[in-house]
């Protein structure tokens, strides 16, 4: 019975982020309503990064935007997004029905990917003009 409270208040709270339950119960992740940069950075990325891209220190390292020059990449952060480095789950489409914590998976599609890559790029004090597009993503899967 706990378990069930657990799991229907995290469904509760990820629905309020605008994620909805997987259409079967075999599917585990979790799907973002928007394409839109700003708004997957929003709902995803800033919980770790910051609102202002600043990145944080605390129970994990998480870098900030401005002034990295990882950021000149634009493949390398989609790279990053799509399996994961370090601290940083993957953000990729898969069956994570063995992952721990399920509750907490997103997959992100590949126009998401480039969408929340270009807006970091040109943010945050970032002026990077190249853009990212779903296709490129798309060839990048693992």
């Amino acid at each position: 019975m706990k378990n069930m409270i657990k799991h229907a208040v995290c469904a509760a709270l990820l629905g309020g982020l605008g994620l909805v339950s997987p259409p079967a119960p075999a599917d585990n992740a979790k799907t973002l309503q928007t394409s839109d940069g700003e708004q997957v950075y929003q709902h995803v990325c800033q919980g770790c990064h910051m609102s202002e891209g600043q990145g944080a220190v605390g129970a994990g390292y998480y870098p900030a935007f401005a002034g990295n020059p990882n950021m000149a990449s634009a493949q390398y952060m989609a790279l990053t997004i799509l399996t994961g480095r370090r601290n940083m789950p993957s953000f990729f489409e898969y069956d994570s029905s063995g992952d721990l914590f399920w509750f907490t998976r997103v997959a992100l599609s590949d126009e998401q990917v480039a969408n929340v890559v270009n807006y970091i790029r040109s943010h945050f004090g970032n002026a990077y003009e190249d853009r990212l597009t779903a296709a490129d993503v798309k060839a990048m899967h693992p």
